[in-house]
């Protein structure tokens, strides 16, 4: 099993992915980290179809989804997260500009593991994201594993 995760981000700003991902490497996280582009494509990863690629037994991961996406919102996107008993085991950190209280109310009752507010000040962005990262460097913070049993080419709850 790996104790280091592999980084979900779903982010349809190239802009926005590239400043994370940059600012999550300075900040220590030598992690794969993996873009999707819309919520249909991180879905599609998550419940892969027959012969899909998808989420690898004992792979830890972790998600950073930004709420205001094409297609399937961020909260769409958490709550079918969360609504499977073996996905809701990864720690997803909604990382969006929206500041709505409705969004962060309704993202921590169906339960992500933080909110972050993307700052709408470039530099301010970047220290925000390197905190992320440092948060996520620490040795003390327990990567949950999620493991799947494959049959076939589907994957099953």
């Amino acid at each position: 099993m790996s104790e280091n995760p592999t980084i979900l981000i779903a982010e349809d700003d190239a802009g926005h992915f590239a400043l994370v991902k940059k600012n999550l490497w300075r900040s220590c996280v030598l992690r794969e980290i993996v873009h999707f582009h819309d919520g249909e494509d991180l879905l599609s990863f998550l419940f892969p179809h027959e012969n899909g690629e998808g989420i690898v037994n004992g792979q830890n991961y972790l998600i950073l989804l930004d709420i205001r996406l094409p297609g399937k919102n961020g909260i769409d996107i958490l709550r079918l997260i969360k609504e499977d008993s073996e996905l809701r085991k990864i720690p997803v950190f909604m990382l969006t500009t929206s500041a709505d209280p409705s969004d962060i109310r309704l993202s921590y009752e169906l339960g992500c593991s933080a909110y972050i507010n993307k700052p709408r000040d470039y530099t301010a962005f970047m220290e925000t994201v390197e905190s992320l990262g440092q948060l996520l460097c620490m040795p003390e913070y327990k990567w949950p594993t999620i493991l799947r049993e494959k049959i076939g080419s589907a994957f099953l709850s």
